[in-house]
């Protein structure tokens, strides 16, 4: 179990409310930020500090992993100039009565903050541009204590659920419902003529036009190396759901990969290097992906990809991957 400090001011009602954390995935001017990045290291079982006011307010216990995510529309105008596209994880939150001011308790929270990515000043006030930053267990415990017999109830809620989902690969299904009102905008679209439009949809599913066009590049799984296309789905690098049209039919676009595969691909659990090396995610199940045919000890080779398959397999690393731990 980690622990995890966030900064709620703008989203508490509406993320406390709908029982999730949501972020952009990057700065205003596209630059990189590490406390929307720290949304990609969360897992099933981990703890999650709520602060807003000047007061920790509540604790969640996470219940997925992250996934990318349309803003929810419940913000409304908070955050206009956060993208539309960002992470989502699920919390469970439950609001403490004994909602501490860190502020009054700088005498013994000052010796357990961490020198890079504080939640809070020397002095105690919070720091606004921290929106989800990792805590030392050394500081959850000071926390806790503080706030007292809820916060060790709670503990023991996390550690009990880190420990029922240790064994499954949890997302969200909210990934579904996003692909399946593109495809209704889609199939409605007077612009695109009928034979785009059913190319595209089958696409969605890995099937058609976009898996023949992969079955002139790939000719088998790359990770379990079964190539009878009947048990095979062309997954994109660059997720359907994100992809232009074009995109969502340009066979450079894709990898042949056996449906468990693809769940772990399209989910972030796994991705691949320019190199051809695998990447498998920190917070992967590694007894559940060794179930599912992956090797997880030692670096896995499946081979070169095409100058247009590693433009692709960019994004997939910089916005689908869930990373490695800063």
């Amino acid at each position: 179990m980690r622990y995890w400090w966030v900064n709620q001011n703008q989203t508490f009602r509406q993320e406390i409310a709908g029982g999730y954390l949501w972020s952009p995935k990057r700065n205003a001017n596209g630059a990189r930020n590490p406390f929307y990045e720290s949304m990609r290291e969360v897992s099933p079982g981990d703890l999650i500090f709520s602060f807003v006011d000047t007061r920790v307010a509540a604790i969640g216990i996470s219940k997925s992993y992250c996934w990318e995510c349309p803003k929810p529309i419940e913000f409304g105008s908070v955050g206009q100039n956060w993208e539309n596209v960002g992470w989502r994880v699920n919390v469970s939150f439950s609001r403490l009565l004994n909602k501490i001011r860190p502020k009054d308790h700088m005498a013994v929270l000052r010796e357990v903050l961490p020198d890079r990515y504080s939640p809070l000043q020397a002095n105690g006030n919070g720091i606004q541009s921290i929106y989800l930053t990792e805590l030392s267990e050394d500081f959850a415990e000071v926390l806790c204590g503080l706030i007292g017999e809820e916060a060790r109830l709670l503990i023991a809620a996390a550690e009990a659920c880190a420990a029922i989902e240790s064994d499954r690969i949890v997302t969200g299904d909210e990934l579904d419902v996003w692909e399946s009102r593109i495809e209704q905008q889609i199939e409605t679209d007077p612009s695109v003529n009928e034979t785009d439009r059913e190319a595209i949809v089958r696409a969605r599913r890995g099937q058609g036009l976009f898996k023949q066009r992969v079955m002139r590049i790939e000719t088998h799984c790359r990770i379990t190396g079964v190539d009878n296309p009947n048990y095979l789905l062309a997954s994109h690098c660059k997720p359907w759901r994100d992809s232009s049209n074009e995109e969502r039919l340009d066979g450079e676009n894709g990898l042949l990969l056996t449906p468990s595969i693809d769940h772990l691909f399209d989910r972030g659990f796994i991705g691949f290097e320019d190199s051809g090396n695998l990447i498998i995610s920190p917070v992967a199940h590694r007894p559940s992906l060794q179930r599912m045919g992956l090797e997880t000890k030692g670096i896995t080779n499946v081979g070169p990809f095409t100058n247009g398959q590693r433009q692709f397999l960019e994004f997939h690393r910089n916005a689908i991957l869930l990373r490695v731990a800063r």
